[in-house]
């Protein structure tokens, strides 16, 4: 699996050949503001490291980090917009609506949430 896919929109972005309104980024991840959002709060976070979803995350350990990583920052971001509650949530497969095949965690808010979702 390479580090960089040259014709993946998010490694693009995380690269910064296509700009983004980031509101996170550290060595590992970035956060950015959803083009098409379907909350009042709807980010996305990337790994830097082209991963196409959660089906090809490996057991070793740097996936482990990388997932804290994800998690880590998305926590961020919400306590520093001081969120009360939001969704997580990530699509694996086209089946399950995945768009861009680089592993991103949605995180939601700002609306009520139902369940389950539709």
């Amino acid at each position: 699996m390479a580090d960089y896919e040259p014709d993946c929109l998010f490694c693009r972005i995380a690269s910064g050949e296509i700009p983004s309104d980031r509101v996170h980024e550290d060595e590992q991840v970035i956060v950015f503001r959803d083009i098409n959002p379907r909350a009042p709060t709807h980010v996305l976070a990337i790994p830097r490291r082209h991963i196409a979803s959660v089906a090809d995350l490996t057991d070793a350990d740097a996936d482990g980090d990388l997932l804290a990583a994800l998690f880590g920052a998305l926590r961020s971001v919400a306590e520093g917009a001081g969120l009360k509650g939001y969704r997580i949530v990530t699509n694996v497969g086209a089946e399950s609506g995945q768009s861009v095949f680089h592993l991103h965690l949605h995180l939601l808010a700002g609306r009520p949430m139902t369940w389950p979702p539709g």
